[in-house]
């Protein structure tokens, strides 16, 4: 009876699938570190491609077998993640930016370029409730708890509740809240377009202290312990001591002068990160010292994902790229032939990416 036992205690263990965990936001998790747990093949093929017929800024969620994004039209898209099949659509009425979808067990959060936050079950796409802020956004939801925490071109950021939509609070910046706050703790972090990084604490509100970057900010920012990195607009990347509350180091390349918008990705000692000036770069993550550097065809907005020692990056020339994270050499690329911006999710070995002529593909 026993060996009986244990063989069927075998037999399970190797027929169930592995476990995988889910992208369910941007960039990944909480901090923003645009890691993924699973490995896609050495050589991905395309396993299929939805068309919704206009542009896809946001990036894809992935959250129980399920894939959701945002399109320009102002669809939230619900597809099956193994066949690519539509599952449901919700039309929000306004344009869609980059602000990419947060999902939680129940709903799905996302923004639109109206200033509307919009909840919606994630089963079957119903609204379940709607928050107005005063203008656009662009920023990405990150679920907290049973809170929603989003920024707005209206400087703010904001505080929801999950449940209701109801304001718990709002902070107020001197600038546009474009990028999608990191949480680490009870804290959150926003890089803000005031030239301003502030850490924020969740349950109440306050401002726990401020860092002056000195540089207008779009990217969202990557948090690895006591560290913050981020890139601006002043044409350099920033590491952020935390505790010390100052600037650790500041890499610019003199030669090419040219904005960030990428947000970094952490791959062990080093930070990877996209240029308008069409360069990926690797730099060190305790001293900025650069590693390498990958020339794109144009601007890398995109933002990297980072699976089994690859960089994987979309740009504006068309193609997504898988770069070795030690060197920098490129191992492979697909061209879409339509510009990437929205950045990459990867779950189960799957690599998923939308385009502007409105293609959202998955690769595995």
């Amino acid at each position: 009876m026993l060996k009986l036992i244990l063989a069927l205690i075998t037999f399970v263990s190797v027929q169930a699938p592995a476990p995988s965990a889910d992208w369910r936001q941007f960039r990944g998790n909480h901090r923003l570190t645009g890691v993924a747990t699973t490995t896609p093949p050495a050589t991905p093929k395309l396993l299929w491609k939805y068309e919704t017929g206009d542009v896809i800024e946001s990036s894809a969620a992935v959250a129980d077998g399920s894939v959701y994004f945002g399109v320009g039209n102002g669809d939230v898209v619900a597809l099956d993640f193994a066949t690519g099949k539509l599952k449901w659509k919700y039309a929000t009425g306004n344009y869609i930016g980059e602000s990419s979808p947060a999902v939680s067990a129940e709903a799905v959060y996302i923004g639109d370029l109206n200033g509307i936050v919009h909840a919606v079950a994630a089963k079957d796409g119903k609204r379940l409730w709607t928050f107005k802020t005063d203008s656009e956004i662009k920023s990405s939801p990150v679920l907290v708890n049973d809170v929603v925490l989003i920024g707005s071109y209206d400087s703010h950021l904001y505080a929801l509740d999950a449940k209701t939509g109801k304001l718990r609070w709002k902070f107020q910046t001197e600038g546009q809240v474009h990028a999608t706050p990191a949480v680490l703790g009870d804290l959150a972090f926003i890089a803000g377009c005031d030239e301003m990084f502030r850490a924020i604490r969740i349950s109440d509100g306050k401002q726990a202290y401020v860092i002056a970057a000195g540089a207008y900010t779009g990217a969202s920012p990557l948090i690895d312990g006591d560290r913050a990195y981020f890139g601006t607009f002043s044409n350099d990347v920033l590491a952020l001591d935390l505790k010390a509350r100052k600037i650790l180091w500041r890499y610019n390349y003199k030669e090419r002068q040219f904005p960030y918008y990428s947000s970094a990705a952490l791959a062990g000692n080093r930070i990877i990160l996209g240029g308008r000036d069409k360069i990926v770069r690797s730099l060190d993550s305790a001293t900025g010292k650069q590693h390498w550097t990958f020339e794109a065809r144009a601007r890398v907005d995109s933002s990297p994902a980072i699976a089994g020692g690859n960089a994987y990056i979309g740009s504006s020339d068309g193609r997504l790229y898988v770069l070795d994270v030690a060197t920098g050499q490129k191992k492979w690329e697909f061209d879409t032939g339509s510009s990437i911006t929205a950045s990459p999710a990867i779950v189960s070995g799957r690599v998923l990416i939308g385009t502007h002529d409105g293609v959202l593909y998955c690769f595995g």
